[in-house]
């Protein structure tokens, strides 16, 4: 089990090399071809194991079913087959089986067994925990002399909140089995959790691997784990009472909430805003007081999660408990591409160290230009720590040492009811021994489980600190540090690379579907084939727009224009409301595809120059002025765009028509209808007194059909026959004979 995801990895590597795409996610590549690629390996581990590696003693497994004794072997072996196989792919993590019991609140009923792939749900077997998370830096105050630092009000009211919510959905859920249901109710695991940290560290300039920092994040933790156990002590007391399991496990359970409460006294006050660590002894104190009255609603309730996709919906710099990976990193795409992600708290980091606006513009713009800060002009050595980040980059010398992360791991677990999914991060040229060393220190600091991945161990991995790494998707040349691992078993010694100066063809570094696009491209660029690509200027989120209402043979429509700043059109929006599907549809495909036109820069006069004059139904009478009679949707559309747009220095594209000129004149209109359509009588006596109208049946139709339409013959208003309408003028027909 230990050496199979190392065996596989090293099947990769030869397909590579025999030219198999080592990309993520290619049908028939060469991780598409080997096994274990979609899953997590960990190796459960005791203290009697870790002592045993410690004096270099022999540890015997066991029989899964009796518990038998059964093989022996060199404790120290098996670590460093651990190790060597971690070097080589990043797998099996380690989880730390006592330490994981010794926290574990209801003992009487099982003993924790395993964990999620992520390691950090622990908890009984065939059971479920439904995960949340918060993103720190919402929770920062904005203003005052405390501006900055994290609000623990805020925050307390937050975590119980959402411990509430989560509660609440545990009745509300499905599962995959019932006796994952039936213990999901009995025990009520929940799984709150927070995000980026590492950039609230950041922005408030205390460097990750830092006591500060150290302390800061462990009080947080504090708060987050004491508010949700009083929230759950509350809702039981309130509701519901405690959860089913609660009674057979008081013992274990609250000799556990007080673990939590000691763990408190430890973190280091001195570096502490004061408000934090009261925040922090408080939600305990009232956790402990009210459990032992009430008991727990919940068995557990949190975690701290990988949130590697909800970190992007939060808007995150950083996930879970991870610092950043690098300032600017570049992130390979399931589908294709490349995402690069910029690290947006460095200006509040700058300005909180004291450095000026223009100071801050120069480093931002060295970063920009070089993909790191280490070198940034006005930057002070003694601030380098700050934004000191998990990976190196691709032209810079410095990371958080992988203790770092250990430490830091070290510091909030006292405070988790299950464990920490993390990532300790080593770079390209770390040892096996240094792996092994990390297993040692995170069982010696009390950590429940650990996973490493040594920078470039996979020939393809997500994230890069270079647009070079993420644009390679595994060639033999990539990673040839990996070809004597191939050669040399489970020794895996460092290997010396001596780079030659060659002469490489950039097309080499890349994979066969981006060589051939580079080369389409240089084939157009010497022999032109084509027009040149346009770039797509959209419109800002808010912008100003204006609605026109039209008629054009009794169809009724909409037009909407959605301006640029500048006032120019930069979209379209039709809206044939009685239309029918096909028609609603067709116009507003129509509509998205002359708003690209025009958002790529195809001038509009073209496309007026282009559409009007079309011919076809419904067309007819308009009722504007300026445009009486329009030969279809597309040509009316286009002659009012004209009329409100017109090109400047430009003689105008469509003339205004002579009624509408004559309409703006400020002159008397006088009805015109037969003699004896109107006659009023006006009576002697009061001075109001309203006139009487008559209407001539022959004229009645005018007054009483006031939803027919224009005729589209000779535009005289039609008149009502039957079920349809006929002009009175032409004799002409809605439809009907």
């Amino acid at each position: 089990f230990i050496d199979c995801k190392a065996i596989e990895e090293k099947k990769a590597w030869a397909l590579i090399d025999a030219g198999y795409d080592g990309g993520f996610n290619v049908v028939g590549g060469a991780y598409d071809s080997v096994n274990y690629q979609n899953a997590n390996h960990s190796v459960r581990v005791t203290d009697d194991f870790m002592n045993a590696v410690l004096r270099d003693g022999e540890f015997h497994t066991r029989s899964v079913t009796d518990g038998r004794k059964l093989e022996g072997f060199k404790a120290r072996n098996l670590m460093r087959k651990m190790a060597d196989a971690a070097w080589i792919c990043g797998d099996p993590g380690i989880q730390y089986d006592t330490t994981i019991n010794d926290w574990h609140p209801c003992i009487n009923t099982s003993r924790i067994n395993a964990s999620n792939p992520c390691s950090e749900y622990m908890f009984l077997d065939d059971s479920a925990c439904n995960l949340a998370s918060l993103n720190l830096r919402k929770f920062q105050r904005t203003s005052g002399p405390a501006a900055g630092d994290l609000d623990p009000e805020s925050f307390r009211r937050a975590c119980s909140t959402t411990i509430t919510a989560m509660e609440i959905i545990v009745d509300n859920s499905a599962y995959p089995t019932e006796r994952i249901g039936d213990n999901s109710y009995k025990f009520r695991p929940l799984g709150l959790g927070f995000a980026n940290l590492g950039a609230l560290l950041m922005s408030r300039s205390l460097p990750y691997d830092s006591e500060p920092g150290r302390a800061y994040a462990a009080a947080i933790t504090a708060i987050m784990c004491g508010e949700a156990y009083k929230t759950s002590a509350k809702i039981a007391a309130d509701a519901t009472g405690p959860f089913a399991g609660y009674a057979d496990n008081e013992t274990p359970f609250l000799k556990v909430m007080r673990k939590h409460r000691g763990s408190v006294e430890r973190i280091d006050s001195a570096l502490v805003p004061y408000d934090l660590m009261q925040a922090a002894r408080d939600s305990w104190d009232e956790a402990i007081d009210l459990g032992q009255k009430y008991g727990f609603r919940n068995g557990q309730t949190t975690v701290l999660a990988p949130t590697g996709t909800i970190a992007f919906l939060m808007d995150c710099d950083t996930t879970g408990v991870e610092p950043d990976i690098a300032i600017v990193k570049y992130k390979r795409l399931v589908g294709g591409g490349l995402l690069k992600i910029v690290n947006h708290t460095v200006p509040e980091a700058l300005s909180k160290l004291g450095y000026t606006e223009k100071e801050c513009e120069a480093i931002i713009a060295h970063i920009d230009a070089k993909d790191t800060i280490e070198g940034a002009p006005h930057l002070k050595d003694e601030h380098l720590a700050v934004f000191d980040c998990a990976f190196r980059s691709s032209t810079g010398s410095r990371s958080i040492h992988y203790m770092g992360h250990i430490r830091m791991m070290a510091a909030v677990q006292p405070f988790l009811s299950g464990a920490i999914s993390k990532t300790v991060n080593l770079p390209t040229e770390c040892t096996v021994e240094d792996i092994e060393d990390a297993y040692i220190q995170a069982w010696k600091m009390g950590l429940k489980a650990i996973a490493v991945y040594r920078d470039g161990c996979k020939r393809t991995q997500p994230l890069s600190t270079s647009l070079k790494q993420a644009t390679s998707t595994g060639s033999a040349s990539q990673d040839s540090t990996n070809a004597a691992a191939l050669a040399g078993g489970n020794t895996s010694p460092i290997v010396a690379i001596a780079t030659a100066a060659v002469n490489v063809d950039p097309l080499d570094l890349l994979a066969p579907d981006e060589r051939r696009l580079v080369e389409q491209l240089r084939l157009r660029k010497s022999r032109p084939a084509g027009p040149p690509m346009a770039n797509r200027y959209k419109l800002p989120d808010e912008r100003a727009s204006f609605t026109h209402k039209f008629s054009i043979g009794g169809h009724e429509g909409y037009l909407t224009v959605g301006l640029y700043p500048d006032g120019t059109p930069g979209e379209i929006f039709v809206r044939m409301a009685k239309e029918g599907s096909v028609i609603a549809g067709l116009m507003d495909l129509f509509a998205t595809s002359i708003s690209l036109a025009l958002q790529h820069g195809v001038p509009l006069h073209v496309l007026i120059e282009k559409f009007k004059g079309t011919r076809f139904e419904p067309s007819g009478f308009t009722g504007n002025q300026e445009i009486p009679i329009a030969t279809s949707i597309m040509d009316y559309l286009f002659r009012w765009l004209a009329l409100r747009f017109p090109v400047e220095g430009a003689s105008p594209l469509v003339e205004r028509h002579p009624a509408a000129r004559l309409a703006q004149l400020d002159l008397p209109r006088i009805p015109v209808l037969s003699k004896d359509f109107i006659s009023v009588e006006v009576k002697s006596g009061d001075a109001s007194s309203i006139p009487v109208v008559e209407v001539a049946a022959k004229d009645r139709a005018w007054v009483q059909e006031t939803d027919a339409p224009p005729c589209h013959e000779c535009g005289t208003l039609m008149v009502r026959n039957g079920a349809c309408h006929k002009c009175p003028n032409c004799g002409s027909t809605s439809g009907c004979s």
